[in-house]
């Protein structure tokens, strides 16, 4: 994935192209991205990403986000494609990897996704199975960031092998790794090593769907 910088950089040859009698400057994105000025310096010292105004300025300008993220040419950010597909994106709901986390709300937006980033997903074939949602907290890091974007295919909900899941408990949803006990038991693993391990039994989790991708990819 693409650094910060580098993104600020591909958006000022966008928006260059569109005024090019006008230097962009770095204070001038923050602008088009409705980021404050302090926010952009904290982004920009702690390579932060910030997926929801990139999804605010791609949807403008018909740009799907992955083309920003990964290595692609200026030219092919400006020209109109039919090379992408749609996911539901959950803007307003957050699965905890912290202190647990929802929206009761469930308006979703079209989030549009190039082939590439699709087949890494599964393949169109699975686009109907899987949603995509927002991170809250710091217990999954590095696996997963505050405000990350995250993919769940709810057609995969087989936790007899472990991995990543998005889980409802009582206590809220969250995105933990999961691991199957000798006694039945699961095991509710964080990926920051300053989080314990909970034990719960079965029927205390329901499993909404595995976590298969990120803006970034899944370890």
């Amino acid at each position: 994935m693409k650094t910060f910088m580098d993104i600020v950089e591909m958006i000022k040859d966008i928006v260059s192209s569109e005024f090019p009698e006008k230097k962009v400057f770095d204070k001038d994105v923050a602008e088009l991205l409705d980021i404050s000025q302090m926010n952009f310096a904290t982004m920009k010292k702690r390579n932060k990403i910030p997926f929801n105004e990139l999804l605010d300025f791609c949807a403008k300008r018909s740009i799907a986000i992955n083309w920003l993220l990964y290595n692609q040419s200026p030219e092919s950010l400006i020209e109109p494609t039919n090379r992408f597909y749609m996911v539901r994106y959950f803007s307003s709901v957050s699965a905890s990897a912290g202190g647990g986390a929802e929206n009761e709300e469930l308006e979703y937006e079209p989030l549009m996704l190039e082939d590439n980033f699709v087949l890494s997903l599964g393949g169109e074939k699975e686009l109907r199975h899987i949603e995509a949602i927002n991170v809250s907290g710091d217990s999954m890091e590095p696996s997963f960031s505050y405000n990350d974007i995250i993919f769940i295919n709810r057609s995969k909900t087989d936790i007899s092998r472990g991995g990543i899941f998005t889980i409802r408990t009582e206590h809220g949803l969250f995105i933990k790794r999961l691991q199957v006990r000798i006694d039945g038991k699961l095991d509710i693993i964080s990926d920051n090593k300053d989080y314990p391990i909970y034990v719960a039994h079965k029927d205390e989790v329901e499993i909404i769907g595995r976590v298969v991708g990120r803006f970034g990819g899944v370890e």
